[in-house]
């Protein structure tokens, strides 16, 4: 259990040599976009991290973004050992009950949303070779940006440099795994660039599992001079025939963890995603005082997946079949304009800015067979046309109104609609297309004390709300046809009371305690024949506390660690389906109940010692304590603690050319355990296993 024997590993850890004095080390300084101000995060109140993306470093192959998450509180990202359904990423409990993708948190690359308007996002199309950083900002300022805000995770690839760089990496290991990325960043008169490719396969650690990943990310800054920019941002990803190998029942896990469940077999479960993004972001500012920022986007998005769907199940007229066919375009516009000044003699900044996005979706269904044949595309079952679109106003205010007091307010108005309109329209198969619209306005605001240069304690306010996505508007709780257009949007109030300390720049340590309480929350109501309904379930809460330690214990070793302790549970009885088939709810979900795929405890520990010359090496915990697998909580994953080492060697071959290898284990005990679960999940097959003892070999070459 992660709580006994994690903690007493992480424990143990903290108890290396004391940083020494004669060992100055500085933390690197980033430039960083948390709440739109120009605010230096010791300086916000609010839970905010930021994490320099360096994985080869580690040993890391920079296919995960859990990869770089390591020592942030409040923010768990599971990998799933699934490619065809994305990694599992909740911060503070919001996001844990996605069965694929992210939802429940805002997802965003170089300043572009990688969440639709309703909620639903993917990251997917990443780019850690390009990676500068990742910011994660959690609480209530995270609903500063909008629909599904329980938090908020940033990447931001890093500026073109000189002298100009480029780096080919190649990392091979178990399970016939490997993984080639160059990227290239460079400057070339007023052009800045950070070119980024990677191709990544493996197959799996189930059966049933193999995946293959291309994508590519391009950054190119342009000096127009006076005080203007523009920055371009082009990404594209392909992820063709994904398998999947569904989740297992507890009975199969014990029995072999490595196995597929049967009808992934026989359906030949999988996906193929295939995506391409453009985005600019334009910057102008008028003297010292005033700026303008506009951001836009537009991108295409094709999924098509095999669903184990039964063959009986879809004798339903109503039933949409087991292939999904989505071809997506989407886009959006940003612009704000920012505000340097004074109040009253003291220092004032303010943001006034708007946002429009949208997605334009043709989401047909098929049969997945054709006579006695399975896994193929049958006949047409669902053809409609959906739509959403947001339209949002915001404004963001920090004042230093005092030599130790400062204040941060914020408010956005929030509109989400809706509309589907039906091409697929039978006897049995009535016209489904309808509309609703959601709308919520959130205030938030922050109140910083600083009694010392050192220390800053805060405190913060604030609402939020989330609507349902397209996936859970997609059937009715009763059975009827036609979308769920009566399910409302949850709404949360959120606060926490936090301290943050710095010791020059070698040490930096925060922690907070929080609270939201959430009315209308959404739930499963039942799952029959491949249709997953919700329903709203009245009132849950999440709170805890989390920590974070990063700096320098001397002679070279260095510290992260990240620990999270959380609460999250329904505070209103409602009933649910639990058996297959059911499709009136039946079985009482009592008060006090815990949200599942939350767990009590989890965290990360990274010890390191060594630079990028020579010898480096290094060691990491990653623990979670066990999580219940459905809303009644009839089962819980069990908790694990994992110990993972790697070492690495940076020699020079030139003044210009470096080489640096490295090898990594994880799971050094060969821990079986759970890595992840997918809750409530109708046929009892919650559980996805993650992997053993696992070797990785790479090599870097720089020049």
């Amino acid at each position: 259990m992660f709580s006994a024997a994690g903690m007493a590993m992480i424990v143990g850890a903290l108890m290396a040599p004391p940083l020494r004095a004669d060992t100055p080390v500085v933390l690197p300084a980033v430039r960083v976009n948390a709440v739109r101000l120009d605010v230096p995060p010791f300086d916000l109140p609010a839970s905010f991290s930021v994490v320099t993306v360096n994985a080869a470093d580690a040993g890391k192959p920079g296919v995960n973004l859990s990869e770089a998450l390591v020592g942030v509180p409040g923010v768990l990202a599971r990998d799933r050992q699934n490619y065809a359904q994305d990694e599992q990423v909740s911060i503070r409990g919001f996001g844990a009950r996605a069965t694929f993708g992210v939802r429940g948190v805002r997802m965003f690359a170089d300043g572009i949303p990688a969440t639709m308007p309703d909620g639903q996002g993917q990251l997917s199309h990443f780019s850690l070779d390009a990676a500068e950083r990742v910011e994660v900002l959690r609480g209530p300022f995270s609903a500063l940006y909008g629909n599904s805000s329980g938090g908020v995770v940033q990447l931001w690839s890093a500026d073109g440099s000189t002298p100009a760089q480029t780096r080919i990496g190649l990392y091979a290991g178990g399970d016939n795994s490997y993984r080639l990325g160059a990227s290239t960043r460079g400057m070339a008169g007023a052009l800045d660039y950070n070119l980024a490719l990677s191709h990544y396969q493996t197959d799996g650690y189930r059966r049933h599992s193999r995946a293959q990943r291309e994508s590519g990310n391009a950054k190119l800054g342009f000096d127009l001079g006076d005080g203007r920019r523009l920055s371009l941002v082009l990404n594209t990803l392909a992820l063709p025939g994904a398998q999947d190998p569904l989740g297992l029942t507890r009975a199969e896990y014990h029995r072999d963890p490595r196995q597929a469940t049967a009808v992934a077999d026989s359906f030949n479960t999988r996906k193929s995603v295939h995506q391409t993004q453009a985005g600019a972001v334009y910057e102008q500012s008028f003297h010292a005082t005033e700026q303008l920022r506009v951001m836009g986007y537009y991108g295409q998005r094709g999924v098509q997946q095999v669903l184990s769907i039964p063959v009986s199940a879809q004798r339903n007229p109503l039933s949409a079949g087991g292939v999904v066919d989505l071809a997506s375009d989407y886009c959006g516009l940003d612009a704000r304009w920012t505000h340097r000044g004074e109040w009253l003699g003291q220092p004032l900044e303010w943001v006034l800015g708007g946002s429009y996005d949208a997605q334009n979706q043709r989401r047909r269904g098929f049969e997945n067979f054709i006579g006695n044949t399975l896994g193929v595309t049958g006949r047409l079952r669902r053809d409609e046309d959906d739509r959403v679109w947001n339209l949002d106003q915001y404004t963001q205010l920090y004042w230093h109104f005092a030599n130790q007091w400062s204040l941060l307010a914020g408010l956005r108005h929030s509109e989400v609609h809706f509309s589907v309109r039906d091409d697929y329209v039978a006897t049995t198969n009535p016209d489904d297309s309808g509309r609703v619209r959601y709308a919520a306005t959130t205030p938030v605001l922050g109140l910083q004390y600083r009694p010392t240069e050192q220390w800053r304690i805060y405190a913060s306010l604030g609402g939020g709300f989330e609507t349902p996505t397209f996936n859970e508007l997609g059937y009715r709780a009763d059975g009827g046809a036609g979308l769920a257009f009566n399910l409302r949007s949850s709404r949360s109030r959120n606060g926490e009371f936090g301290a943050k300390w710095e010791l020059g720049r070698d040490w930096a340590w925060d922690a907070a305690l929080f609270r939201a309480d959430t009315r209308n929350e959404l739930a499963v109501a039942s799952n029959f024949g491949g249709r997953s309904s919700y329903r709203n379930v009245g009132q849950s809460r999440r709170q805890g506390v989390e920590t974070s330690l990063r700096g320098e214990l001397g002679d070279g070793w260095r510290l992260a660690l990240g620990l999270t302790h959380l609460q999250a549970s329904f505070r209103s009885a409602f009933r649910t389906c639990v058996s297959s088939g059911c499709t009136v709810p039946d079985t009482w979900v009592h008060a006090g109940a815990r949200i599942p795929g939350v767990p009590s405890n989890y965290g990360s520990l990274r010890l390191e010692r060594g630079a990028a010359m020579g010898w480096r090496y290094g060691a990491e915990i990653n623990g979670v304590s066990a999580v219940s697998v459905d809303d009644i909580n009839s089962s819980r994953a069990a908790g694990y603690a994992l110990l993972g080492l790697d070492a690495g060697y940076g020699m020079s071959l030139s003044t210009t050319t470096r080489l640096h290898l490295s090898a990594r284990i994880d799971n050094l005990f060969d821990h079986r355990y759970i890595g992840s679960v997918i809750v409530n999940e109708s046929n009892r097959r919650y559980y996805e296993p993650g992997p053993g003892r696992r070797l990785m070999l790479g090599a870097q070459l720089d020049f």
